[in-house]
């Protein structure tokens, strides 16, 4: 009697789980994608995380953890480069939540710190493949399962370059993410003609100090940064916790196709540039 009763309490329990909404969030080991994954579960939202580094995303996965509530977090390796690899997110996610109904692209590299004919072919294609090809692989496949329910959502994160800002040092990543902008919002526009019922959006973070900025193609070589440079950072960059929070809110509460949700909007920038002699900031000298 004893043993069918707790059987029946896990059976109650995993059909709670399943009930809940579930995100999966690509690049999410660490940065932006693991402080949006922190509050989407606390917000009660089933998280599945997924990265290249399985290292990172068990420790990851085990701060996740400490965020108490009746939501349940998952890991998963994924190369967003490989198709196959994303086939396997998708299952691994609907096998342990039944569904998905909010998908992040957020997984991406920097270059480094080169004029675009000082780029070899390798470095080239690193960038475009993961930040470019990676989120329209993701969005492609995942789109397919949505259609299944015709419910859910994708967002792609943008970037330097997808306001056509320029900047010696990250053209190859700013074309990316140009194309991204165009990418999604061609998405958007091909699911409303198609009456999918999935939402497609974009998040705009803008600056945030993290490893990215220091670091190029996955943490294989260093930027040095330049003064000038640091300079714009300490004006208009955040830390990625406080950007996560409002995108975060940002999705769960849209329901308009083709949103934006933007951080550093252009009115922001403006009166941080305009108060930044006496709101001084130093993300670069901390003790």
């Amino acid at each position: 009697m004893y043993k069918s009763a707790f059987y029946f309490d896990i059976i109650i329990l995993e059909s709670v789980v399943c009930s809940m909404k579930t995100v999966v969030i690509t690049g999410s080991a660490r940065g932006l994608g693991f402080e949006m994954a922190k509050i989407f579960r606390q917000n009660n939202f089933n998280v599945v995380i997924s990265d290249l580094n399985e290292e990172k995303l068990d420790v990851a996965k085990k701060e996740l953890k400490k965020i108490k509530n009746s939501s349940k977090v998952e890991s998963f390796v994924c190369d967003v480069t490989k198709a196959k690899d994303i086939v396997s997110l998708i299952n691994f996610a609907i096998e342990k939540f039944n569904t998905i109904d909010i998908w992040v692209n957020n997984a991406g590299v920097n270059q480094p710190d080169k004029a675009i004919w000082e780029l070899n072919e390798k470095e080239i294609d690193l960038v475009l493949n993961v930040d470019l090809k990676g989120t329209i692989m993701c969005s492609k496949l995942v789109m397919q399962e949505m259609i299944k329910n015709h419910s859910g959502a994708i967002y792609n994160v943008e970037g330097y370059g997808s306001n056509d800002a320029k900047m010696l040092g990250l053209s190859i990543y700013g074309t990316s993410k140009r194309a991204i902008t165009y990418f999604t919002e061609a998405l958007a526009k091909e699911s409303e003609e198609k009456n999918t019922g999935i939402i497609v959006g974009k998040l705009s973070p803008g600056i945030m100090i993290t490893d990215f900025i220091i670091t190029a193609l996955g943490d294989k070589e260093k930027i040095n940064l330049s003064e000038k440079t640091k300079k714009v950072y300490n004006i208009l960059g955040d830390y990625p916790d406080v950007v996560a929070k409002f995108l975060v809110n940002g999705m769960i509460n849209n329901t308009k196709n083709n949103a934006k949700i933007e951080w550093l909007t252009n009115k922001k920038a403006a009166w941080r540039f305009m108060t930044s002699g006496f709101n001084k900031r130093d993300f670069f000298n901390i003790k």
